[in-house]
């Protein structure tokens, strides 16, 4: 038999316990919906926060991976846009040398066709010493190779420079030429060089494509990491939605029934009439 007591109501406790229960359900579905997150601290879930921290550490280094790759990219394009100049230059400098190499030329014209060749020749070493982004080169025959971040880890992505300059086309000790018979001789020298300026750009262009499909790769990875942290921790807001209503529903169910369970206390005054 239930005790009649105006000190103790117990369904006043339960229902009071309820609804605090309610109350912090609901609380817990705002925060949801305002944040967008379902583990939005270490107390909701520690170890799915902990693990979506480290991934999303994870993703967000892999800018720094991008941003070199990127720089890599840019140092390759100058370089091969300073090699299509030098190996246009060669063109016309073969073009000079077999002119020059035509004996029925007068002084002058042979004159002429030499100080042609030797311009070009200079144009080449300029277009190799400002092939450089962000002050480096891979053209120049400064360095010898270049490495770019690959992977979080530190890991790099090595491009073997190229010098596109006279003497890493085998024309630093080739001066110019002084006869007829020595702008024949050139002309095998230049075609030398050409096919080493082009050996050297295939060799940057693989390089380049190389680039460009490991920062393809990088961004997908960096993609799935940001979808896998986002599962881990994204609420489903027509889930939560749902569940709002519900237990906004209850909530005033909840004060109805303690409502109702203070008023029991009351019924005792009706023994004493």
């Amino acid at each position: 038999m239930a005790l009649n007591s105006i000190n103790t109501n117990s369904g006043a406790m339960i229902a009071l316990q309820n609804l605090n229960a309610t109350n912090s359900e609901l609380q817990t579905v705002q925060q949801r919906i305002n944040t967008g997150k379902k583990v939005g601290s270490a107390k909701d879930n520690g170890a799915i926060w902990a693990m979506a921290k480290n991934q999303s550490a994870t993703a967000s280094s892999l800018n720094a991976v991008k941003d070199s790759l990127q720089r890599g990219q840019s140092t390759i394009d100058v370089a091969l846009a300073a090699g299509d100049t030098i190996t246009d230059l060669l063109g016309k400098m073969k073009e000079k040398a077999l002119a020059a190499s035509d004996t029925s030329l007068n002084t002058s014209s042979f004159n002429a066709l030499v100080s042609d060749f030797n311009s070009l020749k200079d144009q080449i070493t300029k277009a190799a010493s400002n092939a450089k982004f962000n002050g480096i080169s891979i053209a120049d025959g400064s360095t010898q190779n270049l490495t770019f971040l690959a992977n979080t880890d530190g890991s790099g992505f090595t491009v073997k420079a190229q010098s596109l300059t006279l003497g890493g086309l085998g024309l630093s000790g080739v001066a110019t030429f002084a006869t007829a018979s020595a702008a024949k001789t050139m002309i095998g020298t230049i075609d030398k060089a050409i096919g080493t300026a082009t050996n050297k750009l295939a060799t940057l262009g693989t390089s380049s494509t190389g680039l460009d499909t490991h920062l393809t790769f990088v961004g997908k990875l960096q993609d799935s990491l940001d979808a896998g942290v986002g599962n881990l921790v994204d609420a489903d807001l027509a889930k939560e939605s749902a569940k709002l209503q519900s237990l906004q529903t209850k909530q005033q169910l909840g004060i109805q029934a303690l409502s109702i369970a203070n008023q029991s206390s009351s019924s005792i005054l009706s023994l004493f009439r």
